[in-house]
């Protein structure tokens, strides 16, 4: 990956009028960099080319990834499916290995920018799922739609149900009400415990198979932290099949688990217009399913039960 990097001297100047200069690029250049999402302000992607930056702030411009310059990267295929659409709301089933949203390391090659494409706008994405977990993802089709969907999630109003296949041990039924806090040992993991000063975290469980090898689990988290699933299911003992970070076996029962087994598979939420609840489902992928049908238990479907 080719990309600049540049702190702002002065105030005033547009973003595009600045990557021109410090890159030396012609100013229509700088704004189709600016028109891919090629161009970043702060840490944030900037599609604004009129934006005027103040003085100290930071712009990064990916200019190649994988060689390729990024105003020749051919847009990329869809890889979602739709689940509901209409005027507000847009659902969509994310695969798993997907990443939600861009970063600086990389233009495209993310939901938000399918999504986006999609719809021919910005997309006003709600709630994230990690690359590896698939499943329900909502996006809003307004500003208004989109800050009453983040609601629903913030004020802890939408309910959720996971299924995931886990390592052996999980009890019948239960909850994990551990805060969360990183784990200054292992970077990019989060720990849930009580020694430390962290957020807190509510999950509640219902094993739907117990075998020696593994368990199928239904799991609907009352609050929605970062790999609080992940990291509540460690603290039981039974991390999730395939997540390597955080301790989950490849295999189980002979069956390849080739990455973090976890699927966003319902949610219910209040719509943004009618105010009716909204209920959307994802079906569960095939290399999760596998365990479904080893397990001879069937997928959870209706209603995702209050807690």
């Amino acid at each position: 990956m080719k990309r600049r990097t540049f702190r702002v001297e002065g105030a005033g100047r547009a973003v595009a009028e600045a990557v021109a200069g410090e890159l030396g690029l012609p100013e229509e250049q700088a704004r189709a960099l600016v028109d891919v999402g090629a161009v970043y302000v702060g840490g944030k992607r900037c599609r604004d080319a009129k934006l005027r930056l103040t003085s100290g702030q930071v712009v990064a411009v990916v200019l190649e990834e994988g060689g390729t310059s990024s105003l020749a990267q051919a847009p990329e295929a869809p890889t979602f499916r739709v689940l509901h659409e209409d005027a507000e709301v847009l659902a969509v089933d994310k695969p798993a290995g997907l990443p939600a949203q861009p970063t600086e390391a990389r233009v495209g090659g993310n939901l938000v920018d399918q999504v986006s494409r999609y719809l021919g706008r910005e997309a006003g994405l709600v709630h994230r799922l990690d690359r590896e977990t698939s499943g329900v993802t909502v996006f809003g089709k307004s500003t208004r739609a989109t800050s009453a969907l983040a609601a629903e999630f913030r004020e802890g109003r939408a309910r959720k149900r996971y299924v995931a296949a886990t390592g052996p041990g999980l009890p019948e039924s239960g909850k994990v009400d551990l805060p969360l806090s990183k784990d200054p040992s292992r970077p990019g993991r989060w720990r849930a415990s009580r020694a430390a000063n962290g957020v807190p975290a509510l999950t509640y469980f219902r094993t739907l198979y117990a075998g020696p090898e593994f368990c199928v689990v239904e799991l609907l988290p009352h609050t929605g932290r970062t790999h609080q699933l992940r990291a509540h299911l460690t603290a039981l003992g039974a991390p999730i099949l395939g997540d390597s970070r955080y301790g989950g076996a490849a295999r189980a029962a002979g069956t390849e688990a080739a990455r973090c087994l976890l699927h966003a598979h319902a949610l219910e939420l209040a719509h943004p217009d009618t105010g009716r609840t909204l209920a959307v489902e994802a079906p569960v992928p095939e290399d999760l399913l596998r365990f479904f049908t080893l397990a001879g238990v069937a997928v959870p479907s209706g209603a995702v039960p209050e807690k």
